[in-house]
Protein backbone atom coordinates (compact mmCIF):
# COMPACT_ATOMS: atom_id res chain seq x y z
CA UNK A 1 0.00 0.00 0.00
CA UNK A 2 0.87 3.21 -0.87
CA UNK A 3 0.39 6.30 1.54
CA UNK A 4 -0.78 10.11 1.12
CA UNK A 5 -0.27 12.83 3.75
CA UNK A 6 -4.00 12.70 5.18
CA UNK A 7 -3.46 16.41 5.93
CA UNK A 8 -3.05 17.41 2.36
CA UNK A 9 -5.66 19.92 0.91
CA UNK A 10 -6.15 21.53 -2.36
CA UNK A 11 -2.88 23.21 -2.23
CA UNK A 12 -0.40 20.72 -0.82
CA UNK A 13 -0.11 19.40 3.34
CA UNK A 14 -0.67 21.48 6.10
CA UNK A 15 2.68 21.95 8.18
CA UNK A 16 2.79 21.40 11.74
CA UNK A 17 4.17 24.52 14.35
CA UNK A 18 7.27 23.84 16.10
CA UNK A 19 8.80 25.10 18.81
CA UNK A 20 9.57 28.53 18.00
CA UNK A 21 8.66 28.73 14.38
CA UNK A 22 5.29 30.00 12.72
CA UNK A 23 2.40 28.85 11.81
CA UNK A 24 1.55 29.09 8.07
CA UNK A 25 -0.34 31.74 7.27
CA UNK A 26 -0.16 33.96 10.78
CA UNK A 27 1.38 36.63 9.45
CA UNK A 28 4.41 37.19 7.15
CA UNK A 29 7.32 35.49 8.05
CA UNK A 30 11.07 36.71 8.96
CA UNK A 31 12.73 38.26 5.92
CA UNK A 32 15.65 35.85 4.54
CA UNK A 33 18.38 37.20 1.86
CA UNK A 34 17.00 36.04 -1.25
CA UNK A 35 13.46 35.06 -0.64
CA UNK A 36 10.32 36.89 -1.54
CA UNK A 37 11.72 39.66 -3.41
CA UNK A 38 13.10 39.06 -6.85
CA UNK A 39 15.46 42.33 -7.26
CA UNK A 40 17.29 41.37 -3.42
CA UNK A 41 16.92 37.63 -4.80
CA UNK A 42 18.48 38.49 -7.68
CA UNK A 43 21.79 40.70 -6.08
CA UNK A 44 22.01 37.69 -2.77
CA UNK A 45 22.78 35.40 -5.12
CA UNK A 46 24.99 36.95 -7.61
CA UNK A 47 26.93 38.12 -3.94
CA UNK A 48 27.46 34.96 -2.79
CA UNK A 49 28.69 33.28 -6.19
CA UNK A 50 31.04 35.77 -6.87
CA UNK A 51 32.06 35.14 -3.38
CA UNK A 52 32.90 31.38 -4.09
CA UNK A 53 35.59 32.38 -7.00
CA UNK A 54 38.86 32.84 -6.38
CA UNK A 55 40.61 35.68 -8.01
CA UNK A 56 43.54 33.04 -9.17
CA UNK A 57 41.24 30.90 -10.83
CA UNK A 58 39.83 33.31 -13.08
CA UNK A 59 43.37 35.08 -14.08
CA UNK A 60 43.18 38.13 -11.54
CA UNK A 61 45.96 38.64 -8.74
CA UNK A 62 44.64 36.99 -5.05
CA UNK A 63 46.49 36.27 -2.16
CA UNK A 64 47.30 40.06 0.26
CA UNK A 65 44.84 41.45 2.22
CA UNK A 66 41.63 41.69 0.60
CA UNK A 67 38.29 42.59 2.48
CA UNK A 68 36.21 40.76 0.58
CA UNK A 69 36.16 36.26 -0.19
CA UNK A 70 35.62 35.82 -3.67
CA UNK A 71 35.70 38.80 -6.31
CA UNK A 72 35.05 42.37 -5.97
CA UNK A 73 32.44 43.82 -7.50
CA UNK A 74 34.81 46.03 -10.21
CA UNK A 75 36.72 42.49 -10.64
CA UNK A 76 33.21 41.01 -11.99
CA UNK A 77 31.93 43.93 -13.96
CA UNK A 78 35.04 43.68 -15.46
CA UNK A 79 35.57 39.81 -16.16
CA UNK A 80 31.80 40.47 -17.55
CA UNK A 81 32.61 43.16 -19.82
CA UNK A 82 29.57 45.70 -18.11
CA UNK A 83 30.44 49.47 -16.12
CA UNK A 84 30.46 48.18 -12.63
CA UNK A 85 27.61 51.19 -11.79
CA UNK A 86 25.66 48.92 -13.88
CA UNK A 87 26.68 45.97 -11.60
CA UNK A 88 26.54 47.65 -8.19
CA UNK A 89 22.79 48.65 -9.11
CA UNK A 90 22.41 45.23 -10.32
CA UNK A 91 23.60 43.76 -6.63
CA UNK A 92 21.56 46.63 -4.96
CA UNK A 93 18.07 45.96 -7.11
CA UNK A 94 17.70 49.14 -8.62
CA UNK A 95 18.78 47.81 -12.27
CA UNK A 96 16.07 45.75 -13.50
CA UNK A 97 15.49 42.66 -16.25
CA UNK A 98 19.28 42.65 -17.71
CA UNK A 99 19.31 41.38 -21.06
CA UNK A 100 20.50 38.10 -21.86
CA UNK A 101 23.86 38.72 -23.30
CA UNK A 102 24.44 40.57 -19.71
CA UNK A 103 23.00 37.47 -17.96
CA UNK A 104 25.21 35.25 -20.07
CA UNK A 105 28.54 37.52 -19.32
CA UNK A 106 27.84 37.23 -15.65
CA UNK A 107 26.97 33.14 -15.78
CA UNK A 108 29.96 33.19 -17.78
CA UNK A 109 32.34 35.34 -15.19
CA UNK A 110 31.03 33.06 -12.64
CA UNK A 111 31.39 29.90 -14.11
CA UNK A 112 27.83 28.81 -13.30
CA UNK A 113 26.23 25.65 -14.25
CA UNK A 114 23.36 25.34 -16.64
CA UNK A 115 21.22 25.15 -13.13
CA UNK A 116 22.79 28.08 -11.72
CA UNK A 117 21.87 29.58 -15.17
CA UNK A 118 18.54 28.86 -15.63
CA UNK A 119 18.42 29.77 -11.81
CA UNK A 120 19.99 33.71 -12.70
CA UNK A 121 17.59 33.96 -15.94
CA UNK A 122 14.30 33.40 -13.48
CA UNK A 123 15.55 35.79 -10.82
CA UNK A 124 16.82 38.58 -13.64
CA UNK A 125 12.78 37.88 -15.30
CA UNK A 126 10.93 39.36 -11.93
CA UNK A 127 7.98 37.12 -12.82
CA UNK A 128 5.93 36.28 -9.90
CA UNK A 129 4.15 32.75 -10.83
CA UNK A 130 2.16 31.54 -8.01
CA UNK A 131 2.94 28.35 -6.61
CA UNK A 132 1.43 24.96 -8.44
CA UNK A 133 -1.48 23.62 -6.52
CA UNK A 134 -0.16 20.25 -7.64
CA UNK A 135 -2.79 17.35 -6.34
CA UNK A 136 -2.06 13.49 -5.35
CA UNK A 137 -4.55 11.93 -8.14
CA UNK A 138 -5.87 7.90 -8.16
CA UNK A 139 -3.26 7.52 -10.88
CA UNK A 140 -0.07 8.52 -9.23
CA UNK A 141 -1.61 6.46 -6.02
CA UNK A 142 -1.77 3.68 -8.18
CA UNK A 143 1.56 3.82 -10.06
CA UNK A 144 3.05 4.06 -7.08
CA UNK A 145 1.20 0.54 -5.60
CA UNK A 146 2.53 -1.01 -8.45
CA UNK A 147 6.05 -0.30 -8.00
CA UNK A 148 5.81 -2.18 -4.90
CA UNK A 149 9.17 -3.79 -5.14
CA UNK A 150 11.09 -0.01 -5.79
CA UNK A 151 10.94 2.30 -3.29
CA UNK A 152 9.65 5.78 -4.48
CA UNK A 153 7.73 8.51 -3.08
CA UNK A 154 6.61 12.26 -4.29
CA UNK A 155 7.72 15.68 -3.37
CA UNK A 156 5.97 18.60 -4.05
CA UNK A 157 8.37 22.35 -4.39
CA UNK A 158 8.33 22.85 -0.68
CA UNK A 159 10.00 19.27 -0.44
CA UNK A 160 6.92 18.31 1.54
CA UNK A 161 6.57 13.98 0.95
CA UNK A 162 3.48 13.85 -0.18
CA UNK A 163 2.63 10.04 -1.17
CA UNK A 164 5.00 7.22 -1.30
CA UNK A 165 4.58 3.19 -1.13
CA UNK A 166 5.39 1.03 1.30
CA UNK A 167 8.99 0.43 0.45
CA UNK A 168 9.71 4.25 0.59
CA UNK A 169 8.05 4.73 3.68
CA UNK A 170 10.31 2.09 5.45
CA UNK A 171 13.71 3.23 3.06
CA UNK A 172 13.11 6.78 4.02
CA UNK A 173 12.98 6.50 8.09
CA UNK A 174 9.17 6.00 8.56
CA UNK A 175 6.99 8.33 5.95
CA UNK A 176 4.13 5.77 7.12
CA UNK A 177 4.28 6.97 10.50
CA UNK A 178 4.30 10.79 10.91
CA UNK A 179 5.62 10.34 14.61
CA UNK A 180 8.90 8.62 13.61
CA UNK A 181 9.99 11.39 11.10
CA UNK A 182 8.79 15.34 9.48
CA UNK A 183 7.10 14.36 6.26
CA UNK A 184 8.76 17.54 4.85
CA UNK A 185 12.28 16.49 3.66
CA UNK A 186 14.35 20.03 4.40
CA UNK A 187 13.12 20.23 8.48
CA UNK A 188 13.64 16.46 8.39
CA UNK A 189 17.49 16.90 7.15
CA UNK A 190 18.27 20.01 9.21
CA UNK A 191 15.92 19.52 12.46
CA UNK A 192 16.21 16.11 12.96
CA UNK A 193 19.59 14.11 14.09
CA UNK A 194 18.03 10.64 12.76
CA UNK A 195 18.34 12.31 9.18
CA UNK A 196 22.81 11.82 9.62
CA UNK A 197 22.33 8.02 10.22
CA UNK A 198 19.60 7.53 7.07
CA UNK A 199 22.22 9.76 5.49
CA UNK A 200 25.39 9.45 5.56
CA UNK A 201 26.64 12.19 2.99
CA UNK A 202 24.63 14.17 4.57
CA UNK A 203 26.16 17.17 3.54
CA UNK A 204 25.66 16.53 0.14
CA UNK A 205 21.88 15.75 0.90
CA UNK A 206 21.44 18.92 2.88
CA UNK A 207 23.39 20.96 0.09
CA UNK A 208 20.81 19.59 -2.59
CA UNK A 209 17.69 20.35 -0.54
CA UNK A 210 18.90 23.87 0.29
CA UNK A 211 19.62 24.17 -3.18
CA UNK A 212 15.85 22.73 -4.32
CA UNK A 213 14.48 25.50 -2.08
CA UNK A 214 16.63 28.00 -3.41
CA UNK A 215 14.86 27.46 -6.70
CA UNK A 216 11.56 27.22 -5.48
CA UNK A 217 12.06 30.18 -4.10
CA UNK A 218 13.12 32.31 -7.08
CA UNK A 219 10.50 30.58 -8.99
CA UNK A 220 7.57 31.12 -6.64
CA UNK A 221 8.26 34.50 -4.65
CA UNK A 222 4.74 34.88 -3.08
CA UNK A 223 4.69 31.61 -1.37
CA UNK A 224 3.97 32.16 2.39
CA UNK A 225 4.18 28.73 3.22
CA UNK A 226 7.88 28.27 1.73
CA UNK A 227 9.30 31.42 2.87
CA UNK A 228 8.14 30.42 6.13
CA UNK A 229 9.73 26.80 6.04
CA UNK A 230 12.97 28.58 4.75
CA UNK A 231 12.66 31.57 7.38
CA UNK A 232 12.18 28.38 10.53
CA UNK A 233 15.14 26.85 8.93
CA UNK A 234 17.52 29.81 8.86
CA UNK A 235 16.53 30.02 12.40
CA UNK A 236 16.69 26.93 14.23
CA UNK A 237 19.79 25.47 12.10
CA UNK A 238 23.05 27.22 11.79
CA UNK A 239 23.93 24.21 9.09
CA UNK A 240 20.75 25.68 6.88
CA UNK A 241 22.08 29.39 7.40
CA UNK A 242 25.70 28.37 6.50
CA UNK A 243 25.06 26.59 3.25
CA UNK A 244 21.97 29.24 2.20
CA UNK A 245 25.00 31.86 2.48
CA UNK A 246 27.08 29.83 -0.31
CA UNK A 247 23.71 30.54 -3.57
CA UNK A 248 23.54 26.92 -3.61
CA UNK A 249 21.16 25.98 -6.52
CA UNK A 250 20.18 22.07 -7.99
CA UNK A 251 17.50 20.87 -9.75
CA UNK A 252 16.07 17.43 -9.05
CA UNK A 253 18.00 14.80 -11.69
CA UNK A 254 19.23 11.29 -11.49
CA UNK A 255 22.37 9.43 -9.63
CA UNK A 256 23.50 7.12 -7.06
CA UNK A 257 22.66 7.95 -3.02
CA UNK A 258 23.73 6.26 -0.31
CA UNK A 259 21.01 5.34 2.76
CA UNK A 260 21.81 3.48 6.02
CA UNK A 261 18.11 1.09 7.12
CA UNK A 262 18.86 -0.19 10.84
CA UNK A 263 18.05 -3.87 9.35
CA UNK A 264 19.05 -3.75 5.65
CA UNK A 265 22.44 -2.13 6.31
CA UNK A 266 24.47 0.54 3.94
CA UNK A 267 22.19 0.74 0.59
CA UNK A 268 24.30 2.25 -2.31
CA UNK A 269 21.11 2.92 -4.62
CA UNK A 270 20.75 4.32 -8.55
CA UNK A 271 17.54 6.82 -8.07
CA UNK A 272 15.44 8.68 -11.18
CA UNK A 273 13.24 11.16 -10.74
CA UNK A 274 10.20 11.80 -12.73
CA UNK A 275 7.97 14.76 -13.21
CA UNK A 276 4.68 14.85 -12.67
CA UNK A 277 2.98 18.40 -14.03
CA UNK A 278 0.30 20.19 -11.96
CA UNK A 279 -0.83 21.74 -15.08
CA UNK A 280 1.30 23.10 -18.37
CA UNK A 281 3.63 25.15 -17.52
CA UNK A 282 3.87 24.19 -13.20
CA UNK A 283 6.34 22.48 -11.85
CA UNK A 284 4.22 20.30 -9.99
CA UNK A 285 5.40 17.33 -8.14
CA UNK A 286 8.79 14.88 -8.58
CA UNK A 287 8.76 11.15 -8.16
CA UNK A 288 11.68 10.24 -6.50
CA UNK A 289 12.30 6.07 -7.33
CA UNK A 290 15.11 4.01 -5.75
CA UNK A 291 16.73 1.21 -7.56
CA UNK A 292 19.67 -1.60 -7.45
CA UNK A 293 21.37 -3.63 -10.30
CA UNK A 294 19.89 -7.07 -10.41
CA UNK A 295 22.07 -9.64 -9.04
CA UNK A 296 24.25 -6.91 -6.70
CA UNK A 297 24.28 -7.15 -3.05
CA UNK A 298 22.15 -3.90 -2.61
CA UNK A 299 19.22 -5.33 -4.59
CA UNK A 300 18.97 -8.71 -2.50
CA UNK A 301 19.30 -6.09 0.59
CA UNK A 302 16.81 -4.17 -0.98
CA UNK A 303 14.75 -6.84 -1.81
CA UNK A 304 14.55 -8.34 1.61
CA UNK A 305 13.67 -4.56 2.79
CA UNK A 306 10.82 -5.05 0.37
CA UNK A 307 9.26 -8.32 1.03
Amino acid sequence: MNGVDQSEHTDGPAHRTRAGGGIDGAGPAPRVDGVGDTRRALGSFLRARRGRVAPEHVGLAGGGRRRVRGLRREELAQLAGISVDYYVRLEQGRATQPSREVLDALAGALGLDAAERAHLATLAGARREPAPKARVGPVLRRVLDAMSGLPAFATNHRLDVVAWNGAGAELMGGLGDPGRRDRNNARFLFLDPASRFLHPEWEDRAAEAVGQLRVSAGRYPDDRELAALIAELSEHSADFRRIWATGEVVMCAAGRKRLRHPEAGMLTLDFETLHVPAAPGETGLVVHVFSAEEGSEDAAALGRLTR
